[in-house]
């Protein structure tokens, strides 16, 4: 969004804070907000182009029904429209349709369209609650003029609102500027939309358990509709339009609005000629790609009417299945009229329950017909490298700048694969995967920028891991999760203080053998089921320096894989039960000696690398400033576990790693590590919270003794 008049009168201003530490130099109260915004989740982002709209004279029923609901002027009866559906019913598109109808209304002195956000479960700021208000208020500021200074006057006069709850942010950022006017009347109602409301599946409340997105999602979804609840409940000239699935909690929750007369609610499989809707979109993307067809002698003209008429019958007005089917059809390496038969002929004879055990019976069988459209002699290889894809795309090994190849490159090498083994594996699977190298974002690679997911829709991951849905072509995440740790792990065991590392392979490894650990070995079910699995990779694990290892994953340098942070944790997660050790996961006695020669192997290992690095550091034997994200998250986490095991002693100031720290900062007049690191260990998620290991820094820094 471009500048406007009234961004010219901020002044500068500083927050200084532990975890929050902004100066904002010549700029304007209103620019800081837009730097704090989710940027990519307004619906004319550039992170979301070409945003997906509606095929001309396609769902028109609804749009004119949401158009009825929402007069501009004076604001709807009922202030919040509700519009759900299934997946693949074209939702997102109906959202952007209507953003962009109303934001290119001419003759009006306003614009009708407050504000966007569309959620996204794969993009980390969009698919979490964290920004959404931040956002609305931006663009409320610039769509409302009125509004504008009053919104600049609370973040000039407390900048550290953006740090505060998602519900002091609306009182103070929403609320209290629209009360700030004076009367509203005059004002004319705008409308925010907001789609994708089951995309918001992460509280980003920082935890040290692995994220449960499944709990996690209920509590966050519900939580942005009490928002919306609070904010209409003001009287506030301002309209809400909310866009998701049925889920079960949303329904709930927003039917018990309904004795308030706040909300109308539409099913959008209900409104509408959805059979017509999907035979315009048919008959437009056929005749498109007739035309790239080299002409050739044939008995008659492609499409003929009936191939139409089977194709939409076929669809059962579902638009995703269309679009999935038009993208397999439409491939420069084969033939599009032999596709499209084989989609049309095809039928699960020897399943026919399965055609009538969901509505997304015949999506589920393209599903099958695209995969059985690739060589029979390559399923076992393509089952493997989709497993890996998926594994990799849910536990987020991959920055989104990576691009599928080079994943499927990076894959291929772990696995021991022939170079360029898994894109030839999935090279027919475009339908599906995004197989280019183009991302989501515009910006270059830095250490976070959001993590790979190449598949188009979920249903098609939902589809795989379901057995009696995807049959022959089904997935395991577990099995695949233990084959990549099993060959991480034979990767890092060649790795010594001469092996170079930047090969993308050992790269992943190192990277990812952690959070793959966690994930095979989190419960004791899991390792009573496979326990000569697990015997096996521990000894394995023990033959590894993962000293070395450690050092060579704190000092790495930048790179498209996204940071996973390796710290000494590796059988279960942190606040589950403690790190592996026979108190808590009930070996055999032959075992125990084991477990516990891994545990000390691995906080030996820790505490190893990090000495190593804290002596190079304060005798100046590195030049510059540098080191992962990881060393300062591993320092905080080891400090952490020190104050769990001697929480009744001080014990700790004997501790090697904290005489070391000690030692480091006796020298910050020779260089600036220790501040600089000290700094981002206070600044750790974890120290937000009254934290046990402050009393250890408060000694690092503090005492002379």
């Amino acid at each position: 969004m471009s500048s406007v008049s009234y961004f010219k009168n901020a002044r500068n201003f500083v927050v200084n804070n532990s975890t929050f530490n902004t100066y904002v130099s010549g700029a304007d109260a209103l620019q800081f907000l837009y730097e704090h915004s989710a940027t990519g989740a307004m619906h004319d982002s550039d992170e979301r182009y070409p945003p997906p709209v509606c095929h001309p004279g396609t769902r028109q029923a609804v749009i004119v029904r949401i158009a009825d609901w929402y007069g501009y002027r004076t604001g709807p009866g009922k202030p919040i429209m509700w519009v759900h559906a299934p997946a693949g019913y074209g939702k997102t598109a109906i959202a952007g349709t209507v953003s962009k109808m109303l934001e290119e209304i001419v003759g009006l002195s306003f614009s009708p369209l407050g504000a966007t956000f569309f959620f996204w479960r794969t993009s980390p700021e969009r698919n979490s609650p964290s920004r959404f208000i931040i956002t609305i208020a931006y663009q409320l500021a610039v769509s409302i003029p009125e509004l504008a200074p009053h919104i600049e006057i609370a973040v000039k006069r407390n900048p550290m609102i953006l740090k505060k709850t998602l519900e002091v942010q609306m009182s103070k950022l929403i609320v209290e500027p629209f009360k700030a006017i004076g009367r509203l009347e005059g004002i004319p109602n705008r409308l925010v939309v907001i789609d994708g409301l089951d995309e918001c599946i992460n509280s980003e409340q920082e935890s040290r358990v692995e994220k449960k997105y499944a709990e996690d999602q209920e509590k966050v979804q519900i939580r942005v509709l009490k928002l919306i609840h609070i904010l209409q409940s003001h009287r506030l000239p301002l309209s809400f339009l909310i866009l998701s699935r049925p889920e079960p909690w949303i329904e709930k929750h927003l039917r018990s609005w309904r004795s308030e007369d706040a909300v109308e609610v539409v099913d959008l499989y209900e409104i509408g000629d959805h059979m017509n809707d999907v035979e315009k979109y048919i008959r437009a993307e056929l005749t498109r790609i007739s035309s790239s067809i080299e002409p050739q002698v044939v008995d008659e003209e492609w499409p003929t009417e009936n191939i139409v008429r089977v194709f939409v019958w076929k669809t059962n007005g579902h638009m995703l299945y269309a679009s999935t089917a038009l993208q397999h059809i439409d491939d420069p390496y084969d033939d599009p009229r032999k596709r499209l038969k084989d989609i049309l002929d095809s039928s699960p004879n020897s399943h026919p329950d399965l055609e009538h055990s969901t509505t997304f019976s015949s999506l589920y069988e393209l599903y099958r017909q695209i995969l059985r459209s690739c060589p029979a002699s390559q399923r076992s290889v393509l089952v493997e490298v989709l497993e890996d894809i998926i594994v990799a795309s849910i536990d987020k090994h991959f920055n989104v700048n990576a691009g599928l190849r080079r994943a499927l490159a990076t894959l291929d090498s772990v696995s021991g694969r022939a170079p360029g083994c898994g894109v030839r594996a999935i090279r027919g699977l475009h339908a599906v995967l995004r197989l280019s190298n183009t991302t989501t974002n515009s910006t270059n690679a830095a250490w976070y920028t959001g993590w790979l997911n190449p598949f188009i829709h979920s249903s098609f991951v939902e589809f795989l891991t379901n057995p009696m849905l995807s049959l022959e072509f089904a997935v395991d995440t577990g099995r695949g999760r233990r084959r990549l740790l099993r060959n991480c792990i034979e990767c890092i065991s060649v790795i010594t203080s001469q092996t170079e590392v930047e090969e993308d392979h050992l790269q992943y490894a190192l990277l990812a053998f952690r959070p793959l650990w966690i994930k095979t070995w989190w419960n004791e079910e899991g390792l009573r089921l496979r326990e000569a699995e697990y015997i096996e990779i521990v000894k394995k694990l023990l033959t590894v320096d993962l000293a070395t290892c450690f050092i060579k994953v704190f000092t790495r340098r930048e790179t498209c894989l996204t940071p996973t942070y390796m710290t000494c944790r590796l059988a279960v997660p942190h606040r589950a039960p403690k790190p592996i050790g026979p108190a808590k996961l009930h070996f055999g006695k032959n075992l125990v000696p084991l477990v516990e020669r891994a545990c000390f192997h691995v906080q030996s290992s820790m505490e190893g690398a990090l000495l190593s690095l804290l002596d190079q550091f304060r005798q100046n034997r590195i030049s510059g400033y540098w080191w992962s994200p990881e060393f300062p998250d591993s320092l905080e986490f080891y400090l952490f576990l020190l104050c769990d095991r001697m929480a009744n002693s001080d014990e700790w100031k004997s501790d090697k790693v904290v005489k070391a720290l000690k030692n480091l900062r006796h020298e910050r007049e020779k260089n600036c590590f220790f501040d600089q690191l000290i700094r981002e260990v206070e600044e750790h998620p974890a120290m937000s919270w009254p934290s046990p290991m402050q009393p250890i820094l408060n000694f690092v820094i503090y005492d002379d003794s």
